[in-house]
């Protein structure tokens, strides 16, 4: 059990930034990742407690619960066949290459995501913390198909706007907190810019290529085994040479307290207890 404090630090105008290295994990034959976690960064990944950049051939985790987080799946394009989804809401649904699906478990709900029979999934898995105030609301997911995700493109750049808003460009509303979701990839000498909300967290990971980040006027290196986290920038200019795909995720920190154990992420020691015994006793739903 992980208890962690999100960090507290007053934010001055000038954009804190820190870089993570990610740790590579594998599981039997089928699946491979390369995993960031909160504890990394003392809190400037917040509102995000894990990103896993993952590739999965053959079923790897099974059903499991979720708690107090909204657990996302973002399939990038480049995968084949489709990611059977099922969850305790009563969704079965195959994700296809290029899809979104945003479980927000809040008091708990049982999930199941696996490639099917001769597919490979290339996508990122992300815990989104819930506010306090919505760690024991009914649970809900949204599916958002790749065909309804608007993109912006120009010569340099093509993004698809995921979740959230930049450039003027406004694709889902999550069902949690908003936040904003962008697949980027650039030409050669190509260039994208977005302008985050005031005070908003960003996370930055490059998924192949190599490319850079120029935050408020300051270019940064960045490479496929580590992520950028930044708080309080007004600009991110991403910027490649030859080419590259990167993601980006934003939204407003929470600054809660919460205690961590495996995928349950609740107010405190209590709340956790409870939903841990809530699970044991099969009531936070199963999948049939």
């Amino acid at each position: 059990m992980t208890v962690q404090y999100a960090d507290q630090t007053h934010m001055s105008q000038a954009a804190i930034i820190r870089s993570q290295q990610g740790e590579n994990m594998t599981r039997g034959d089928g699946f491979e990742a390369l995993s960031f976690v909160h504890r990394q960064l003392d809190g400037l990944m917040d509102p995000l407690i894990m990103v896993d950049h993952f590739t999965m051939t053959e079923p790897t985790f099974g059903a499991h619960a979720h708690a107090g987080i909204s657990a996302v799946s973002v399939l990038f394009e480049d995968s084949t066949g489709s990611f059977r989804n099922r969850d305790s809401l009563g969704n079965d649904i195959e994700l296809a290459p290029g899809d979104l699906y945003w479980l927000k478990a809040a008091r708990g709900a049982v999930h199941d995501e696996a490639p099917t029979p001769g597919s490979r999934t290339h996508a990122l898995q992300i815990f989104v913390n819930l506010p306090t105030a919505q760690k024991l609301d009914e649970p809900s997911a949204r599916h958002v198909p790749a065909a309804e995700m608007p993109v912006i493109e120009n010569s340099g750049h093509r993004v698809r706007v995921m979740t959230g808003k930049s450039n003027g460009v406004v694709g889902a509303t999550p069902p949690a907190l908003p936040f904003t979701i962008l697949d980027i990839s650039l030409q050669a000498s190509g260039s994208f810019t977005h302008r985050p909300d005031p005070g908003d967290a960003a996370w930055l990971h490059v998924i192949r290529g190599e490319i850079e980040a120029e935050i408020d006027g300051v270019r940064h290196r960045l490479s496929t085994d580590a992520a950028l986290a930044t708080h309080g920038a007004d600009e991110i200019r991403l910027l490649s040479g030859e080419g590259g795909q990167a993601v980006l995720l934003s939204g407003a920190p929470l600054r809660e307290p919460f205690v961590q154990k495996g995928p349950f992420a609740m107010r405190d020691v209590d709340q956790l207890a409870a939903v841990i015994a809530a699970h044991a006793a099969g009531e936070l739903g199963t999948i049939d």
